[in-house]
């Protein structure tokens, strides 16, 4: 997905720093990005490497995110110490070893629900993709960052595709990129003929398609970074891009 010469918007968003912002509109939209970004990551972690229940996972989750929200855990975080996600990660655990399970568990319906999360879908990605029984903590966490980047990438690429009538783009995408098994893959001359287009075409449309869903990638990434280094050594883990 790193392509050739892929440059860097230098424009800065970041949820991260914007959960310290004066102004309350900004906090608040910084929160419901790290929120959608991580709350995945943090259900699929407790229920896979911690071993949670369905609902104490569910009620960890929630807890552990409206916690965090009201006290301000992540304005303490410092970029010159380690990687966001690892900070968070390193919270949730905290959370986890100094709440009993009867504490951590909200009561149904009470509270401040924070977003509509989607635990079934969360659910429904565990058993199609069963984890490695090697992977640790800290690694099975970082796996699922960065589906979770990704996965929101490739929601944004659809939308533009529908939005400028490029649905061919993102099927062929669909079709090579994400639908095919290593090794089963259709050549793109296969292509050209299921979709009546010409093989230069396909290369043209996979092209633009990747490299949206790249740009779609590196500005979630300055979302979720809160200094330039961080971002680009996110960047290289993500997307492998060697020249920075």
């Amino acid at each position: 997905m790193g392509g050739r010469g892929s440059a860097f918007v230098t424009t800065r968003h970041s949820a991260v720093l914007g959960l310290s912002s004066a102004d309350a509109a900004t906090r608040q939209r910084s929160w419901t990005v790290i929120v959608e970004a991580y709350w995945k990551p943090v259900y699929k972690y407790l229920r896979v490497r911690r071993g949670k229940s369905d609902a104490d996972a569910k009620d960890l989750t929630q807890g552990f995110l409206a916690l965090a929200m009201e006290k301000d855990f992540f304005t303490t975080f410092d970029p010159s110490r380690a990687r966001f996600r690892t900070f968070l990660r390193t919270c949730l655990d905290r959370y986890v070893a100094n709440r009993a399970q009867a504490e951590a568990r909200l009561k149904r319906g009470g509270g401040q629900v924070l977003l509509s999360l989607d635990f079934s879908a969360a659910e429904g990605e565990l058993a199609r993709a069963a984890p490695s029984v090697g992977d640790g903590l800290e690694q099975y966490f970082e796996m699922e960052w960065a589906r979770s980047v990704l996965a929101a990438s490739v929601d944004r690429l659809r939308d533009d595709c529908r939005e400028l009538g490029k649905d061919r783009q993102f099927a062929l995408f669909e079709r090579y990129d994400l639908g095919s098994l290593a090794g089963d893959r259709p050549t793109y001359a296969a292509l050209a003929s299921e979709f009546s287009i010409k093989v230069s075409d396909v290369t043209n449309h996979l092209a633009w398609a990747r490299r949206r869903l790249r740009e779609h990638a590196l500005h979630r990434l300055r979302e979720m970074t809160a200094s330039e280094e961080e971002f680009r050594a996110e960047a290289r883990a993500l997307l492998g891009l060697g020249k920075l």
